[in-house]
């Protein structure tokens, strides 16, 4: 018998060889960021002479505070901020961000529950990644922001969407909740104030939503990045601390970002138990090692001082606010319930589809959007991104003038 060639032994392929496949599968899974996407447009097009209005993305049209920029323009002077520093963070900021938690929802920690990130979006990833295995399936109410689900997916976890609508004002019940719940169940993620509806949960369905979490069993991520801008009286409270038993199964996320206009300093962490801490710093640690040490420095300036700078902008988004729920109120077929926090409205464009607009005809927001931008010059993110077609998110974080004169456009095109 003679031994077969390498070629004549070889199994027959199946398909594509691992070498044939340019993206792997994870990776070209995830879908590109929707917000940023429409936010992008828009300034290619005002930089290409079009007088565009973008609402789309979801940051403080304000400058940092001058007494942040200080700090971080001294930092850039200290020879020790040239250099790595811990994975997990500088000691002064894990502690400035010890006591400004405490000072701001009451909830106690170390700094053995602090790792300082790259932005909430590392964040949300890491803490998903640590406690997530494959196939782990993670509650989440909707609309969601856009990332949201693909940090879940892109952590080998599952995303269970639990859609509440506008008559609920965008807040999940209990009912809900169990409805969905099932063996494979891990995490809740809750998000109040909420991107992108800015619907602010009341203290008595946190606890109760808190208090179901706990008897299950289950685990929370909460994300807390909008908690100083809630309007009319709301508040946002923590839900570890309005349920004390759960937090010891409770990862909080937070950052500087919206507080304090500091989108692209690109400093946020997590809080959560010791261990779930460690682990995520050890992924951290080979991930991007330390957060720019400059940001670091800026990030401990704005948590160590008070909170005068959020208080001004808070008071210009209630102004928009009120502004931008009435004018979207005034066009037919819009159905617009008024948030309680953060710095978005999230309109009901339901009864739009399927009618001229403008001489065509949209079947979903996707296209309604593209109708707006098109023919109006005015950037929305349509509802399709945040798991809810028939709706638009529009961010009211852009001056008075250009925010009255893009909905303006818009009720002379829908109308």
């Amino acid at each position: 018998m003679t031994a077969a060639s390498p070629t004549e032994s070889a199994a027959p392929s199946s398909g594509p060889s691992p070498a044939d496949r340019r993206i792997s599968r994870r990776v070209a899974a995830i879908a590109e960021s929707a917000t940023l996407a429409v936010d992008a447009k828009a300034k290619a097009l005002k930089a290409a002479g079009k007088p565009v209005i973008g609402f789309g993305a979801g940051e403080p049209d304000f400058p940092t505070p001058d007494y942040i920029v200080e700090a971080a323009v001294a930092a850039c002077s200290q020879p020790a901020m040239h250099r790595y520093t811990p994975a997990g963070g500088l000691p002064a900021l894990k502690e400035a961000i010890v006591a400004k938690t405490a000072r701001d929802s009451g909830l106690q920690v170390t700094p053995a529950n602090v790792l300082v990130t790259n932005g909430g979006k590392q964040a949300v990833y890491e803490a998903f990644a640590t406690m997530l295995d494959p196939g782990d399936e993670v509650l989440l109410p909707a609309p969601y922001w856009t990332t949201y689900p693909e940090a879940i997916a892109l952590a080998g976890g599952v995303p269970m969407p639990v859609v509440a609508d506008e008559e609920s004002g965008y807040l999940v019940s209990v009912a809900q909740l169990e409805a969905a719940r099932t063996p494979r169940t891990k995490v809740l993620l809750f998000c109040s104030p909420s991107n992108p509806t800015g619907a602010v949960y009341p203290p008595e369905l946190v606890e109760e939503i808190g208090r179901w979490a706990y008897e299950n069993g289950l685990w929370v991520l909460t994300d807390e990045i909008y908690e100083h801008l809630t309007y009319d009286g709301a508040t946002a409270p923590s839900m570890p601390v309005v349920v004390p038993e759960l937090a010891d199964r409770c990862v909080v996320v937070n950052g500087v970002a919206k507080t304090y206009a500091m989108t692209g300093w690109r400093v946020g962490w997590v809080v959560g138990p010791a261990d779930v801490v460690k682990a995520a710093t050890n992924l951290q640690s080979h991930a991007t090692s330390n957060v720019a040490n400059v940001s670091q420095a800026a990030a401990v300036a704005a948590l160590t001082g008070d909170l005068s700078a959020a208080a001004t902008m808070r008071e210009a988004f209630d102004r928009r606010r009120r502004t931008i729920v009435s004018m979207l109120r005034e066009i037919p077929g819009v159905a617009c319930p008024e948030p309680r926090g953060a710095f978005y409205v999230y309109p009901s464009v339901k009864a739009l589809l399927g009618r001229p607009v403008g001489g065509r005809t949209a079947q979903d927001s996707v296209q309604l959007a593209e109708i707006i931008l098109e023919e109006a010059e005015v950037a929305v993110v349509p509802g399709e991104a945040f798991g809810t077609p028939g709706y638009l998110r529009m961010s009211y974080a852009l001056g008075d003038d250009d925010l009255v004169e893009g909905v303006t456009r818009m009720q002379r095109l829908l109308a």
